[in-house]
């Protein structure tokens, strides 16, 4: 295995991915559930998020020409579905557990798009394209587990700060987590529009 190509992996995703940024929307979306929903949902969503992105890494250029589907007009899509979860999170529709299901939550907007989402599965893309030989595809292959291996612990140790927080906290929390899910939604959509202009009229 090459150890610089792992570390090159391991460091890109995990700045994409940004355990630490998505503890709390984690928190937002999961905080009302008990506990054991709440662990359930943290490794349903990286394990989505690891077969997402292994299946764009074995196939994603193919998967994208066949569909005749650009990288940017999938990164528009994960912006227009982070608006909606934000705008529920602003709105108070995730505060009844009674409302929530955990293998929802995990699956959309966890597992993808938060986790494997366009900037890791372009960098994932990118990264098997440069590989050369089998250490190379055996470094990107384990720089993607560690990564995930590193959420997964994150959120799932994330139920302390629950305690913490209290019901008022959370509540607090989830409306800064809406907010911070519609900027990162926003700059998703004006990342993709740029794209096609630039696309669409040579740099121009």
């Amino acid at each position: 295995m090459d150890v610089k190509v792992f570390g090159e992996v391991f460091v890109t995703l995990l700045v994409i991915v940004d355990p630490p940024g998505m503890m709390p929307i984690f928190l937002a979306l999961t905080g009302p559930l008990p506990a054991r929903d709440r662990n359930r949902a943290a490794w349903q969503a990286v394990a989505l998020a690891l077969g997402v992105i292994v299946v764009f890494a074995v196939a994603g250029q193919t998967i994208l020409d066949y569909l005749h589907v650009d990288l940017p007009a999938l990164q528009a899509a994960g912006g227009l579905l982070l608006i909606l979860v934000a705008l529920e999170l602003l709105t108070g529709k995730t505060d009844d557990p009674s409302q929530q299901t955990t293998s929802n939550i995990a699956l959309v907007p966890l597992g993808t798009p938060l986790l494997a989402g366009p900037g890791a599965i372009v960098a994932t893309m990118l990264f098997v394209q440069q590989s050369d030989g089998a250490a190379d595809y055996t470094a990107v292959a384990a720089g993607i587990v560690a990564v995930m291996l590193a959420v997964w612990i994150v959120l799932r140790f994330s139920g302390g700060i629950v305690k913490i927080l209290r019901p008022g906290g959370i509540e607090v929390l989830t409306r800064i987590a809406g907010l911070l899910l519609a900027a990162i939604a926003v700059q998703l959509i004006a990342d993709a529009v740029a794209a096609f202009v630039t696309q669409y009229t040579g740099g121009a």
